[in-house]
């Protein structure tokens, strides 16, 4: 076996986002794309030299050619061990937890979350820290620099290693474990839940579906879902993982859960429903013909947590991202619970996770998650949900309706522009920013601007601050509407633009999202002038 020293250059645009380096596949297929980033990482985080890593991925295109490049870099680096789900295979908060239990220097993660998978699709590359987390934005700047800096990396020159076989094996002087990807997650949901009623509900008749989107959740599911707690053999649907996720877009919310919403509305639809995405960290939850937004989700599981045993005796305090909507803010006050805001991102929740402020935290974008792991986690919330349901004997739609006569609605709602040209959405903000000073007392669409700024957050633990997280007016009577720009596509900018109005008043409960927030949708287009700068007249998805 001979160490390979490659002479390369540095690559523009390699810069990793909020979730690592996301690019078409195509490119990360070009040569040096995928070394360069790696070795980059490597050198990012000090070298790998006797470091035990984490390896796994959600099986989207190119993850198996990725993998078996890692696995000789990494050799090639010095590391010791490289633990790594069988096929290549690891959901993202299962990979979490298998780097916080067995005490890892870190993890790769291969995937592109929610975006779709194939040769002429997405990719992506993520790095973990020891706390099972997303890299903090220092070691995220490491990174960056070294991939302005490359010059050289350093490869191992050997056959492919046998990733299907359950077992130890080595690759020079590096040991490689291959493990099950989903049994230690699966036992650690035993652990959180009550298993043994939720069994009991599912024996009693109650019938549930959950779609795993031709993603990484199918295994999971499946061993959880109708191995360990019973439920009927099919109740996971789009169970097997597919590189393309069968040609569909593994993003769980209902434009692209067809299926699932499908078969929630007919008459005789199953009492629960849920999908998870690519990669295993969102969830989406539904009722039979009720959708439960992301935002309203995350209050509910709040709100009922204790009914679970991990959090029988109570939560230590929530968080939120900023675009999310205000409803878990309800939940906290009433509770007598601290509710963090923190920017969009996961990594902005780890800090707040490791020093004990929080329990459980969410965002908009069917992220929600707890202290087991430092990820969001679909399936984790799944059953959360179904233990709620268990311990109460309550339906999807009473504990929606109970939730509101108890802590008021939000109606909210997310619009996205997919594929703006990048300078026209950059050339909005400039106009936007401009505009903030000017806001507060005027009249728009018959709302009243209380306030508008940038939001920038100084986290509380380590003094760190995110400047430039998104435009936000807010309004009197509780309405708001916040701006920001994505960094999860790969094409383009993606302008997201959050819309939120609050009721107490009961009559309302039942009223129709998006009429609820016609005037705050109006004085979204009006303030930043959507349809005249991009032309479009319809966001490509409301979420």
């Amino acid at each position: 076996m001979e160490i390979l020293t490659i002479p390369t250059k540095p690559i523009e645009g390699q810069k990793p986002g909020t979730s690592g380096l996301r690019k078409k596949t195509r490119t990360f297929m070009e040569t040096h794309y995928l070394e360069n980033f790696i070795q980059s990482i490597w050198n990012g985080i000090g070298g790998v030299d006797g470091k035990t890593l984490v390896l796994g991925g959600d099986g989207r295109y190119f993850s198996d050619r990725a993998a078996q490049v890692i696995l000789r870099m990494a050799a090639a680096s010095g590391a010791a061990k490289v633990i790594v789900g069988q096929g290549a295979l690891l959901s993202t908060p299962a990979a979490s937890n298998l780097i916080r239990k067995r005490g890892t220097d870190g993890g790769i993660i291969l995937s592109a979350s929610h975006n779709p998978g194939g040769p002429d699709e997405d990719f992506g590359v993520k790095f973990n820290t020891p706390n099972g987390g997303p890299a903090a934005e220092t070691v995220v700047g490491r990174i960056f620099a070294a991939t302005k800096e490359i010059s050289e990396y350093r490869i191992v020159e050997a056959q492919d290693v046998d990733l299907e076989t359950l077992g130890e094996t080595t690759l020079g002087e590096m040991k490689i474990e291959v493990i099950d990807p989903v049994r230690d997650y699966a036992d650690l949901m035993e652990q959180i839940f009550d298993f043994p009623a939720i069994r009991r509900l599912l024996d009693g008749g109650f019938r549930i579906a959950f779609d795993a989107m031709h993603a990484v959740t199918g295994p999971y599911a499946r061993e959880i879902l109708e191995n360990r707690l019973g439920a009927k053999s099919g109740s996971v649907i789009n169970a097997r993982p597919k590189p393309d996720f069968g040609g569909g877009h593994p993003d769980p919310n209902p434009i692209w859960a067809e299926e699932l919403v499908s078969l929630m509305s007919a008459e005789d639809a199953p009492d629960f429903g849920a999908a998870s995405d690519g990669d295993g960290d969102r969830n989406m939850i539904m009722g039979p013909g009720r959708y439960v937004t992301p935002s309203d989700s995350v209050a509910v599981l709040a709100a009922h947590a204790h009914r679970a045993p991990a959090y029988e005796n109570g939560l230590k305090g929530v968080a939120r991202s900023m675009p999310t909507s205000r409803a878990l803010d309800a939940v906290a006050r009433k509770k007598g619970l601290d509710c963090f805001e923190t920017p969009t991102g996961w990594k902005f929740f780890g800090n707040l996770l490791d020093d004990g402020r929080i329990t459980i935290c969410g965002e908009e974008s069917a992220g929600t998650g707890s202290d087991h792991v430092r990820e969001k986690d679909g399936l984790w919330a799944v059953l959360l949900w179904l233990n709620i349901l268990a311990a109460t004997d309550k339906s999807v739609d009473v504990l929606m309706n109970e939730h509101w006569a108890d802590y008021g609605r939000n109606f909210y709602t997310r619009h996205d522009y997919e594929g703006v040209e990048t300078g026209i959405a950059d050339a909005m903000f400039d106009d936007l920013r401009a505009k903030l000073a000017d806001l507060p007392g005027t009249e728009i669409a018959g709302r009243r601007v209380e306030a508008a700024d940038e939001f920038a957050y100084t986290d509380p633990v380590d003094g760190s601050v995110a400047e430039h997280q998104g435009i936000r007016i807010l309004f009197e009577g509780g309405g708001r509407i916040v701006y920001r720009l994505s960094g999860t596509g790969t094409q383009g900018a993606t302008l997201r633009v959050y819309l939120e109005d609050e009721t107490e008043d009961s009559a309302r409960f039942g009223q129709d999202t998006q009429d609820a927030l016609a005037d705050i949708i109006a004085a979204a287009d009006e303030i930043a002038g959507i349809t005249e700068k991009t032309g479009r007249d319809e966001p490509d998805v409301r979420a």
